[in-house]
């Protein structure tokens, strides 16, 4: 097969509508920047478009090609590269170029899928695809260099995945016009923090500030080397407690994970009282109300100190998600991850939309406190918005 046969077939093929998948790879010149380069067709108001996503060393970009544009895009690649792997709907072509464009062809008839997937989700539950080379997943030890999740990494990246979802569903209530400041209490080894800098930059090109805090000064500072080696430059990272942290007078989203017993509740109050957006918190032990329980209608339950205890944690966020409700936020307790991998697996979920805390809910309120004698920390933190 001749060059110029060759890319009339890919082409015909691509504004047919059979594209399912491709990467074309090897540039041509190692100078190029772009090492290799993943189409797949998606849906951008009720348009379809053909998005290309460039991996370079470090970062991934995205661009969006109306169909009816794209044999210059097909051109331009053919200029840099010498290999294509391509899955059609009803055929896999793989295409091998020399130095002087002599083709090397070899297809695969296979069994039509169904259908091609369009939506701008690469997997349900998988915004970040699991055949995907990330430079910060890579780095923080999930992929390989190839891109593939390790084994033993396979629940952290789903965990990274969910949290992304997270993070998706927030973006309504994330300011438009200015850039977006976010903050991570407790970020430690911080692969949820690369996860929301990735995916808010680089995948969705906002303009964003992002602060990860820790008390462990050598992860902070191992943190701050992997950044920087990212070209992340909106990304910080400080050593500091949350109560000590009084640099921001307004926050557009708090993060905090895995802060234990009131730290939570003291990073939920700094969120308030800085009038964040989005707020996005996985509580740890919690033992504040453990110690205040005092309820005879539920003996047979709390007589039992691991069912106490789980009570408590339960109850805890419960009162946390009904004080921010309180509080002018639409606040949820969500699943976080499954509880097999961890019972840890709770998430408070808050938009601010400031709505109005009604009678009704306000005396549910103060007799659930009352059943259990809660003295809650952080309906003290935040009297004085109640």
């Amino acid at each position: 097969m001749e060059f110029q046969e060759m890319k009339q077939y890919l082409l015909e093929q691509i504004l047919d509508k059979q594209l399912m998948t491709a990467t074309i790879s090897q540039p041509r010149v190692k100078s190029n920047e772009v090492k290799r380069v993943k189409l797949k067709p998606i849906e951008l108001k009720n348009m379809y478009h053909i998005q290309l996503e460039y991996q370079y060393e470090r970062i991934l970009k995205h661009e969006n090609i109306p169909l009816e544009s794209f044999a210059q895009t097909l051109d331009e690649l053919l200029e840099q590269f010498r290999q294509l792997h391509i899955d059609f709907i009803a055929e896999k072509v793989q295409v091998q170029l020399s130095k002087k464009n002599k083709v090397m062809w070899k297809s695969e008839k296979t069994e039509a899928a169904k259908a091609v997937n369009l939506s701008h989700n690469r997997k349900k539950n998988y915004l970040l695809d699991e055949n995907t080379p990330y430079p910060f997943l890579i780095r923080l030890g999930v992929q390989t260099e190839e891109g593939k999740v390790k084994k033993q990494k396979y629940d952290k990246f789903k965990q990274i995945n969910r949290f992304v979802e997270f993070i998706a569903d927030a973006l309504a209530y994330l300011p438009k016009d200015q850039p977006v400041r976010i903050l991570d209490f407790g970020s430690g080894k911080s692969y949820l923090t690369f996860a929301l800098y990735h995916y808010l930059k680089i995948e969705k090109g906002l303009d964003i500030r992002v602060t990860g805090l820790d008390l462990k000064k050598e992860v902070i500072e191992e943190c701050a080397k992997i950044a920087q080696d990212l070209g992340y430059d909106q990304l910080e990272f400080l050593v500091g407690d949350i109560n000590d942290y009084n640099d921001e007078t307004a926050v557009d989203m708090v993060v905090t994970l895995h802060a234990c017993d009131v730290a939570t509740d003291m990073a939920l109050a700094r969120a308030v009282k800085w009038n964040a957006s989005v707020i996005l918190s996985v509580p740890c032990c919690q033992h504040e109300l453990n110690t205040q329980l005092n309820a005879p209608g539920l003996d047979i339950m709390l007589k039992h100190g691991l069912v106490k205890e789980r009570f408590a944690a339960l109850a805890t966020d419960s009162i946390r998600a009904e004080i921010l409700n309180m509080v002018g936020y639409e606040a949820q307790l969500v699943e976080f991850i499954d509880m097999e991998n961890t019972p840890k697996n709770i998430l408070i979920r808050a938009y601010k939309t400031g709505r109005k805390t009604t009678p009704e809910q306000l005396e549910n309120y103060q007799q659930f406190k009352q059943l259990l004698n809660a003295k809650p920390f952080l309906e003290n933190e935040l009297k004085d918005y109640l």
